[in-house]
């Protein structure tokens, strides 16, 4: 399960990709060809990701939820201006008063904006007359930014990204052009807690799989993302869910990354990537792939490749070079470099400085669920917004859609929906398309279909 481990310190990586994102370019000058055209739009902070919201007066930020919100904001000019009218309520602006953004009446001068753009689809909302801005509100010690919108100083928190509700898309690059980062790929959430390969939880708690197939299975059937946990015991790194405290039969890590190592030897086409909910100490881990035969002539070093400079390569280079498969780890790189030994020095890329991530659950296993989708990494100490990009490099989006507990029922109904969540709420969410979608039961309600719809089509 992927809420265990609890958020640690940003890594340095991770560090410096959040502070592209946060300190914006200079202003250009205003020219109206700079601003979209009228339409539907987000108000996102290029600073959090979240979006700006109509909450009962005040306009907030809160995690971006589609359309049941309050969060779209249809954009018009008016004259050498322009307003920001909510999709909720005709004649209502995203305005101001005072020192705080409120929404007010669009024939108000406190609705109009002037917007200019500041390259890399970000712009600033001023206002007219005035040095003004939109913007959120400072950042208390040990808290995150406050909801409430202000309007004040032209600082770092007052970039803005004006996200289409329509994602605005392209075709799919043929074969041999598409980029790493524009292909969707079907991943399993907890895929070695199936019930099928051995043990994986304590009594009880083994009676709900998160799948039911095998790894050889879920490679057989399509599945090329697959979500591991590795806790620590004599034996190296073992696969359980929680602790492997009392589990019968449970599976060590080396013998499923071999059988994802053979098949890619036995289909020499295919990319795998692999996710380490990881809690064992970094020499055990060296110790436990170093039994894998194989392993290092089809692992891909993105952090040798260039990737940050260049961008990701095609995956026909990837395929030609043998480079095919990643492995992300979710551990820290601070405290691997308190304890003298990086995961990545033997090719276990840490997960928050190439990926974002949205919150693991949409809720419990029955009953309603929450689509919206935001980082799983933002908090007091932790600010990787979905949007966050230094181009050329942007990071892999993995979107996590599943809930608590995976009962059959409720992930069969949720697989079905899997293609509207990721296409009206987390693609304008994150401004870039899933690259991983994580389900629990990946052979019900054919989350296949989900990817094979976003594999037509690049963000």
């Amino acid at each position: 399960m992927r809420s265990h481990r609890p958020l640690l310190a940003l890594t340095a990586a991770g560090a410096a990709l959040a502070t592209a994102l946060a300190v914006p370019a200079q202003a250009a000058p205003d020219r109206a060809a700079e601003v979209p055209a009228p339409g539907v739009f987000y108000v996102q902070s290029a600073v959090t990701g979240l979006n700006a919201a109509d909450s009962g007066g005040a306009v907030v930020q809160r995690n971006p939820k589609g359309d049941e919100d309050r969060q779209q904001w249809t954009l018009r000019a008016t004259g050498p201006s322009y307003v920001l009218e909510s999709t909720d309520t005709a004649g209502s602006c995203l305005g101001r008063s005072g020192g705080q953004a409120r929404t007010v009446a669009c024939a108000s001068a406190d609705a109009a904006w002037e917007i200019t753009a500041q390259g890399t689809d970000r712009h600033r909302l001023k206002v007219p007359g005035a040095d003004r801005y939109l913007t959120l509100g400072a950042k208390p010690a040990g808290a995150n930014h406050p909801a409430q919108l202000a309007v004040g100083g032209v600082g770092d928190l007052a970039s803005w990204y004006l996200t289409p509700v329509t994602s605005p898309t392209s075709p799919m690059p043929s074969a041999d052009r598409r980029t790493l980062d524009q292909v969707t790929f079907l991943t399993s959430h907890n895929a070695y807690a199936n019930g099928v390969d051995g043990g994986f939880a304590p009594p009880f708690v083994n009676l709900v799989p998160n799948q039911s197939r095998g790894i050889e299975r879920q490679l057989t059937d399509g599945v090329r993302g697959f979500m591991l946990d590795i806790h620590q015991t004599p034996d190296g790194a073992i696969l359980c869910h929680n602790s492997c405290t009392l589990v019968s039969r449970p599976v060590a890590l080396n013998v499923d990354i071999q059988r994802m190592v053979d098949f890619l030897r036995r289909n020499p086409d295919e990319f795998i990537t692999v996710f380490l909910e990881d809690y064992v100490d970094p020499g055990v881990l060296r110790d436990e792939l170093a039994r894998v035969n194989g392993l290092s002539d089809v692992l891909y070093r993105p952090d040798r490749a260039g990737v940050r400079a260049g961008g990701w390569p095609r995956m026909a280079d990837l395929i030609a070079a043998n480079d095919r498969l990643l492995l992300f780890t979710d551990h820290s790189r601070s405290a691997d470099q308190s304890a003298g030994l990086t995961r990545d020095s033997f090719g276990v890329m840490y997960q928050r400085e190439w990926t974002v991530e949205n919150y693991w659950s949409m809720g419990s296993g029955l009953g309603g669920s929450d689509w919206s989708c935001y980082s799983r990494w933002y908090d007091a100490g932790t600010n990787i917004p979905l949007t966050a990009a230094a181009p050329p490099f942007r990071p892999l989006f993995v979107m996590n859609h599943f809930r608590d507990a995976a009962i059959t029922s409720t992930a069969s109904t949720d697989n079905t929906k899997l293609t509207d969540r990721a296409r009206r709420f987390c693609q304008p969410a994150a401004r870039k398309k899933p690259n991983f979608l994580a389900v629990d039961h990946y052979d019900l309600g054919n989350p296949a279909a989900a990817v094979a719809t976003l594999n037509t089509y690049t963000y």
